[in-house]
């Protein structure tokens, strides 16, 4: 069996008599036309050609939101995922066949997007293009999946805003007695947002003075935590505990038992919480403005100056990774302070653990050179 390449207009197609049809395969140049013909007619000679169902780019991200999305991922991740294919994928890709998707034309797409917004972005766009093909490939939608050569962009790691140790203590001194317990907790644990409003008073363990992050808060309803490492117990300093003992007595009563509600007793709306309360702390305390995640920054970064043991710290923080703490945080490592202080543990160690068990003898020797040095 042969087949033949056509030309219509300026795209080349692979055409193939099949079941005395013949069948056309949009190959674009000339080139991508010879290796579909080349592959249809080896396909059809071994008989494993089968149809590919045609399906456009907006009906497949439905069915896949449907089958695949809306029982796989937290209901976050969902809402992210909707809002992209509707505001930024199915503009670009909607009217298209899912089979006449090229990584050509979604590598154009990327480059465009590139110009308008910042890598992270659009690194997130590529990442749900590649899930998205991924599952069209496996359901027989397409013959090739064109995000397998497709190139993420590179970003650029935001720069991280930590407080000092005297901000963190003006930023308490001037927050509203509501919230400036949270805001210690935070600073004192290094909890997401989302994890510390999920806060409930059975998840503290008041003898072990752990604390355990079991579920967090979106929108107004409880979800899993991050991932599988975010569900952790954290170790709290033995000046939280009396902090929170003291606010227990005065936290409005909620009917989740929460540790840090809003004032009427329900879940704490973040956005809320920040423009009302930590927002204003900052300004009452005249510091720069930052961000709530930066309490988080700011717990790793005290972490880091104790010397603490950099798994432990990863695993405190509810990272999947030591990489990702390291890829995160790694260059506060790299602090002169911080270097100068390790060298110290070295030393004080060695000469703690190595020198003083050789003192002795040494003395003991310098006693026996003495005595026989003066033996009257």
């Amino acid at each position: 069996m042969k087949g033949s390449i056509q030309k219509k207009g300026k795209i080349y197609y692979a055409v193939i008599p099949i079941a005395g049809k013949r069948k056309w395969f949009r190959g674009g140049t000339k080139k991508d036309a010879e290796k579909i013909l080349a592959e249809k007619v080896v396909d059809v000679s071994q008989g494993t050609y089968r149809e590919m169902p045609k399906i456009t780019f907006q009906d497949f991200s439905k069915l896949w939101l449907e089958s695949y999305a809306k029982d796989n991922v937290k209901p976050s991740t969902l809402s992210g995922y909707n809002h992209t294919i509707e505001k930024r994928l199915i503009p670009a890709f909607g009217h298209l066949q899912m089979s006449n998707i090229s990584t050509r034309a979604m590598q154009l797409y990327v480059a465009d997007r590139r110009r308008n917004i910042c890598g992270k972005s659009i690194l997130n766009e590529v990442v749900l293009l590649k899930t998205m093909f991924k599952h069209a490939y496996k359901w027989d939608y397409i013959k090739i999946n064109p995000c397998e050569h497709l190139e993420r962009p590179k970003t650029v790691k935001p720069e991280i805003d930590i407080l000092e140790p005297t901000e963190t203590s003006i930023l308490l001194d001037n927050s509203s007695n509501l919230y400036r317990i949270a805001f210690l907790t935070a600073i004192l644990t290094g909890v997401r947002a989302g994890e510390l409003w999920a806060l409930q008073w059975g998840d503290l363990d008041w003898n072990s003075m752990k604390i355990y992050i079991r579920r967090s808060v979106w929108r107004n309803q409880f979800q899993t935590p991050k991932s599988k490492s975010a569900i952790r117990k954290i170790d709290l300093p033995d000046t939280l505990i009396p902090e929170l003992r003291k606010w227990k007595l005065a936290c409005p009563l909620s009917e989740h038992d929460l540790m840090f509600p809003s004032q009427d007793g329900q879940i704490t709306c973040h956005d809320n919480a920040m423009k009302r309360h930590f927002n204003q702390a900052l300004r009452r305390a005249k510091l720069r403005h930052v961000s709530f995640h930066s309490l988080r920054h700011t717990n790793a970064s005290i972490r880091i100056q104790a010397g603490q043991n950099i798994k432990y710290m990863s695993s405190q923080l509810g990272h999947a990774s030591v990489k990702i703490t390291l890829d995160t945080y790694g260059h506060l490592f790299n602090d002169q302070d911080f270097n100068r202080r390790q060298v110290d543990m070295l030393e004080k160690t060695f000469y703690t653990s190595v020198r003083n068990p050789l003192e002795k003898p040494l003395q003991n020797a310098e006693k026996g050179l003495a005595v026989v040095a003066n033996p009257l």
